[in-house]
């Protein structure tokens, strides 16, 4: 049975046993879990982050964005959750989705490298290497001799 709207739970760890109807959300792992809204009871994990999903919480319900497009399960369901509510999206075709991942894919990795080269700084921006205590010892004891 599709389902029309959805509740959440803020979650550290997400239960073993999902209930139907429930998002879990694990802010400490960057995560909401749920039942595939079309009823096949499929596990649907969505990694939250600025290149996959980002979640909306108002006060009182939640958001995620973009859709949510099983692709990779046999019911292949294409759904968004706005504000609590299941909002079924058509069917897509098999180039769409191709399509889709293609650029889930480019947008995850343009992601990643543009947080790898911020933190590969060039050495001409990172601070001078302190001298080590052995090695001002051994330069002093130099100088001294």
């Amino acid at each position: 049975m599709r389902l029309t709207e959805i509740t959440h739970e803020f979650v550290e760890f997400v239960p073993a046993e999902l209930e139907e109807g429930k998002l879990y959300i694990s802010l400490e792992y960057a995560g909401a879990v749920h039942l595939c809204a079309c009823g096949c009871r499929t596990k649907v994990v969505t990694p939250l982050s600025p290149a996959e999903w980002q979640l909306i919480f108002d006060g009182d319900s939640v958001s995620l964005y973009p859709s949510i497009g099983n692709w990779q399960f046999p019911c292949q369901s294409h759904y968004w959750i706005r504000r609590n509510v299941i909002d079924w999206a058509r069917r897509w075709s098999q180039r769409e989705i191709e399509r889709g991942q293609q650029r889930d894919e480019a947008d995850l990795a343009h992601y990643y490298e543009g947080r790898l080269a911020s933190s590969q700084k060039p050495e001409s921006a990172l601070p001078a290497a302190r001298e080590s205590v052995t090695a001002r010892i051994k330069r002093h004891l130099r100088v001294k001799t």
